[in-house]
């Protein structure tokens, strides 16, 4: 089959078929991206050293810095690879070699000052995060040998995206699945076998990025590969940094949010709690987390499906297909929070069995997943905006919960609680949870204001840029 002819499946294949075909690759992906922090803390909250809840707090301060590093690579990543996909339309090769190169040079730049000013700033960083004398120590033995396995995964992520924009989404699939089974295995022997604690975590963590950054590499140097490296590409081209950098802003903010937010949720949490009480906020939000990526899985599936019927005109496509992601995803949030409100201890477990994390994390998994399907709706609303070339509506959608809402409420409201006599702990908990609600409310406002994109006969405005940024001639 052509690839005229799949991309015309986007308008004539059923919709449910469509969705399953998008959206399975796309879920294994955002669950596997999720195990390689969720590994390490289910090998390290059972360490038979006695440091087990210690590693889990020195964890969770980490945090905040792997979403910052981690957003800078989706501003290329995600930049790139809408790049890549649109000057393959165009049928320029030539062209899309140029952003398989400039893409590399972009992440070396953003991977040289972060490791750069991680390596130089490291303590003061994790003190501001949270860190305290107890698990600085640890933060930062892991973070010394992390930090270079940042920047590979920032390799892996960009060249990942650029292996699915050229036709190879299977191959993707399968680097993030070889990465996240290696990391279990040496989290198993440098933990388990060797007693390593988080050293071996860091290095089973950094081992398997390193190879899953080489494996993406290798693609890109393969005969067989539709898009290589060539030499003319590493001319660095200010065009093409533009029109990568300006389409990777909007998941960049959604990235730095969740970094804000880690960042005043750790601090409020150590100021009322202490260790364990972020110690159980890395644990409760590694499981959250794992339900929340099989939403964002959905929803990338329905991504393609909906922005091509949207520019079609197919506005009853459109709608089914958003109608049906909206039912998958809540479904999935009723079942994620039934689960966390029935069985918090078992899961919780998982991770660590001691009595002063399950005592503490219990009622937070309950407060943070109990509006889960509030969550899959907000989530939903926002990646439609995106896929109907609404990316400031998608971004005020999306940072609703986590800043407009949540910030503000947990550096109020727990203090409130706390001069009242109760727990500022709960309080944090509590902030998460008006927060789901509120942000699923902005977004139905938001939905409303959008509804004509699913009445027949609405046209999509025509959005031509000012200037055409094409490619240059030269002489490379």
């Amino acid at each position: 089959m052509g690839e005229i002819d799949k991309t015309k499946q986007l308008e004539t294949k059923k919709i449910s078929a469509l969705l399953l075909e998008y959206a399975l690759p796309a879920v294994v992906s955002q669950v596997v991206t999720s195990v390689y922090n969720i590994v390490d803390r289910v090998f390290l909250g059972h360490s038979a050293d006695g440091y087990g809840t210690l590693y889990l707090a020195a964890l969770a301060i980490t945090f905040p810095v792997m979403n910052i590093i981690h957003a800078f690579g989706s501003l290329v990543g995600a930049g790139s690879s809408s790049r890549m996909s649109i000057v393959l339309g165009r049928k320029d090769v030539r062209w899309a070699e140029k952003i398989l190169g400039n893409t590399m040079l972009l992440t070396f730049f953003f991977g040289f000052l972060f490791v750069t000013a991680g390596y130089i700033w490291m303590r003061p960083i994790l003190t501001l995060f949270g860190a305290s004398q107890q698990t600085l120590d640890f933060a930062c033995q892991y973070m010394d040998i992390v930090l270079p396995g940042m920047f590979l995964v920032t390799v892996t992520y960009n060249l990942t995206g650029l292996i699915r924009a050229s036709g190879y989404p299977s191959k993707a699939m399968w680097i993030m699945i070889s990465g996240a089974v290696l990391n279990i295995f040496l989290d198993y022997l440098f933990i388990g076998v060797f007693g390593l604690g988080v050293v071996g975590a860091a290095w089973g963590t950094t081992i398997s990025m390193a190879m899953t950054a080489l494996v993406s590499v290798a693609h890109f140097v393969q005969p067989h590969s539709f898009i290589r490296f060539k030499a003319h590409a590493w001319a660095p081209k200010l065009y093409i940094f533009r029109n990568i950098l300006a389409i990777g802003i909007s998941p960049f903010s959604m990235n730095v949010a969740a970094f804000a937010v880690v960042a005043v949720l750790n601090r409020q949490l150590a100021l009322y709690g202490g260790d364990n009480a972020v110690a159980v906020y890395g644990v409760v939000n590694s499981a959250a987390g794992l339900i929340v990526m099989t939403f964002l899985g959905v929803c990338q599936g329905m991504q393609p499906i909906a922005g091509y019927n949207y520019g079609a005109g197919h506005n009853d496509r459109l709608r089914e297909v958003y109608i049906l992601t909206l039912k998958v995803c809540v479904a999935l949030g009723i079942i994620g929070s039934a689960v966390s409100i029935l069985f918090p201890r078992t899961i919780i477990q998982f991770f660590n069995s001691e009595e002063s994390i399950l005592s503490v994390g219990v009622p937070a998994l309950r407060y943070l997943m109990v509006f889960a399907p509030f969550i899959a709706y907000t989530i939903t609303n926002s990646q439609l905006f995106q896929a109907i070339d609404q990316p400031w509506i998608a971004i005020v959608t999306s940072l609703s919960r986590q800043v407009i809402f949540l910030i503000p409420i947990s550096l109020v409201l727990p203090g409130i609680i706390h001069r009242a006599g109760g727990d500022g702990v709960t309080g944090v908990w509590l902030s998460c949870a008006i927060c789901d609600l509120l942000g699923a409310a902005l977004s139905t406002v938001l939905l409303l204001t959008h509804r004509q994109v699913f009445h027949k006969g609405y046209v999509p405005p025509l959005r031509r840029p000012r200037k055409e940024l094409g490619p240059k001639p030269d002489k490379n």
